[in-house]
């Protein structure tokens, strides 16, 4: 396993990290912690959950696996969807309480998607009091977002924070092949992200499955494209133990990409790219778990 630096945080992440959209998605509870504990003794150390995957599921499946010594051995983020302070705090205890844990290594607003997402969490009795206030009692060590939709509200989101004095330690969005080539996050945000010192989150390295439906390039390929841009961890689902060493083989194969093999994998994509066709997460409302439920906002 590779590891790589979170940001200025001075944190240590594994170059792949365990989504955990897919886990909770098993028949078995018992093939939910094993796929965990499985990328954990593979050197994986990074574990990605949210408060509303497959409503608590994930969490409370991670929980379990994370007994027996393993909270110890990794980085644990969750995210929470609340955009008042009320709402966020409440969820935030049901993720602490789901995990079996008293802190969450890094804490994330999620699904930043909306103009109004960064004014309403930076707002009096937002979201991020909730946080700052959990910060400081310890429950969480370090803060950040995450979103699909839009480079530019992504880059909102980050300038509503500059202008409050505060600079997120980590931020996640889709860093793959496909979006190089249409409304990218790898063109518009990852340089204001290395520019700060920012953790940088990529996810959706294929996906969702969903670009090897394309034909152009294999799932090792898109994997190692996005582990050869300056980032701290790839985060991939992993719904069985074939795709979780699909992705430890990745790792083992792993070396950086020169300029001339990044620009052959864009060349092989690009007829099916640059509508954004694959990428529906950006344009599609039934990717946005906090559009369909507009309650969890709060």
């Amino acid at each position: 396993m590779y590891y790589r630096n979170l940001g200025s945080t001075g944190e240590e992440v594994s170059i792949v990290g365990l989504g955990g959209a897919h886990i909770g998605t098993q028949d078995s509870e018992n093939d939910s912690i094993r796929i965990i504990r499985t990328a954990i003794d593979n050197g994986i150390n990074f574990m990605d959950n949210c408060w509303d995957y497959n409503d608590g599921m994930s969490e409370i499946r991670m929980g379990k696996a994370l007994r027996d010594g393993y909270r110890s051995k990794v980085f644990l983020m969750t995210k929470i969807d609340g955009r008042d302070k009320k709402t966020a705090m409440k969820q935030f205890d049901e993720s602490l309480s789901r995990l079996q844990t008293d802190h969450i290594d890094l804490l994330q607003f999620h699904e930043i998607i909306r103009v109004s997402d960064p004014v309403r969490i930076f707002a009096l009795d937002g979201a991020m009091e909730a946080v700052l206030e959990a910060k400081k009692v310890g429950k969480t060590r370090y803060i950040g977002f995450t979103g699909h939709k839009s480079p530019d509200i992504h880059l909102m989101m980050l300038q509503t924070g500059f202008d409050s004095d505060f600079i997120f330690d980590a931020v996640q969005m889709p860093l793959n092949i496909m979006d190089a080539q249409y409304d990218s996050f790898e063109k518009k945000v990852l340089p204001v992200l290395l520019e700060n010192k920012i953790g940088v989150l990529g996810m959706k390295p294929l996906g969702g499955g969903l670009f090897l439906e394309s034909n152009t390039v294999t799932a090792t390929e898109y994997l190692h494209y996005a582990m050869s841009l300056p980032i701290s961890v790839v985060i991939t689902g992993c719904d069985s133990l074939a795709t979780l060493q699909q992705a430890l083989e990745a790792v083992k194969s792993f070396t950086p990409m020169s300029n001339e093999q990044r620009s052959a994998l864009l060349d092989k994509t690009a007829k099916v790219a640059y509508s954004g066709k694959y990428e529906l997460y950006k344009t599609d409302i039934k990717f946005d778990a906090t559009s369909l439920n507009p309650h969890w906002l709060g």
